[in-house]
């Protein structure tokens, strides 16, 4: 497993502060650090690429600034030329030897929570969902679609995208809908079960249409965690390392080390499984000192968590967990 923590594609304290952690690879997820651009011109790529490089970090994954709407997700006209640009940015990354692309199919309501300060450890603030709070609000304005469309445009999506995925060298990893329900204010969620993920898998059966296996979403399914990390397999092509106190209906993210997960069990099957591939603390909570602008994803609890994987790993490796 490689550690990576998110980081901006324009060169900032947090890439010297990853690099003195000892982690030199980057996940470049725009949406997070409130950028909404989603380049996918190889010159641009080229330039983050290069800025990283320089720096001595390797640029492993891009998610969140995919070229990907609801316009595709939907089945709405225009979802060709998305498709078409969405697999020029592959073809791109795969030039420029970046090997993974993490996508969601969360349509009308993404990213969900109902609460960004809820106190944790130590007067930590944390993030929360609670459905009974959600539904309470707007239906999002979008044309209606049935959970079976959204299967549809899936799959007609990945029968474009896989192959092209296969000639680039670059592996795709379905994010999990978070919260994984059927519906989030009356709109079908598709990806919220072990038993969605296999049939995601055999749509096109290649190693380049896999996983990323978000921890916290599938705690939230209730899921064993280190068994389904086992049937997956080769499949998980990408990690969050993060877990939750609760279920789809309501959960609060928790410190990586103080969630319901055994993450010692959890490091010990990514090893069962061979997994080499790019891993990275997500949701943390937010720190004394920290502004909470950004949830989830200040600095300092994404420290503690490397220094944490880095344990457990360090752990794993030397058989000792009893």
């Amino acid at each position: 497993m490689d550690l990576a923590l998110v980081l901006p594609p324009t060169m900032d304290d947090r890439w010297e502060i990853a690099t003195q952690m000892g982690v030199t690879d980057a996940v470049v997820h725009t949406l997070e650090i409130g950028d909404g651009r989603r380049p996918t011109d190889y010159d641009t790529l080229l330039r983050w690429k290069n800025r990283f490089e320089h720096a001595g970090i390797d640029l492993r994954v891009v998610e969140g600034s995919v070229p990907l709407t609801d316009t595709t997700r939907l089945g709405k006209p225009g979802r060709d030329e998305e498709i078409d640009e969405f697999c020029r940015f592959v073809r791109n990354l795969g030039r420029l030897d970046v090997p993974v692309v993490c996508y969601d199919w969360m349509a009308g309501v993404r990213w969900a929570r109902t609460a960004t300060s809820v106190p944790s450890r130590g007067g930590s603030l944390t993030t929360a969902y609670d459905d009974a709070q959600m539904r309470r609000g707007p239906t999002p304005d979008i044309p209606p679609i049935t959970a079976e469309e959204l299967w549809e445009n899936l799959e007609y999506f990945l029968e474009r995208v896989v192959p092209v995925a296969e000639e680039a060298g670059v592996k795709l990893g379905l994010h999990p809908d978070d919260p994984p329900r059927e519906a989030v204010r009356g709109v079908p969620r598709i990806i919220n079960s072990v038993e969605a993920y296999e049939r995601v898998l055999d749509v096109v059966d290649s190693e380049h249409n896999g996983i990323t296996f978000c921890q916290g979403n599938f705690a939230a399914m209730g899921v064993d965690i280190p068994s389904t990390i086992r049937q997956f397999g080769d499949r998980i092509n990408f990690v969050h390392f993060r877990d939750v106190e609760g279920d789809a209906d309501a959960f609060v993210e928790t410190w990586h080390d103080d969630g319901p997960t055994d993450m010692l069990a959890a490091m010990e099957a990514y090893r069962d499984i061979g997994f080499d591939g790019p891993a990275r603390p997500d949701h943390v909570p937010t720190m004394t000192g920290e502004t909470n602008d950004n949830p989830g994803y200040e600095t300092m609890g994404r420290l503690f968590a490397i220094g944490y994987m880095r344990g457990l790993l360090e752990q794993t490796s030397a058989g000792e967990h009893e």
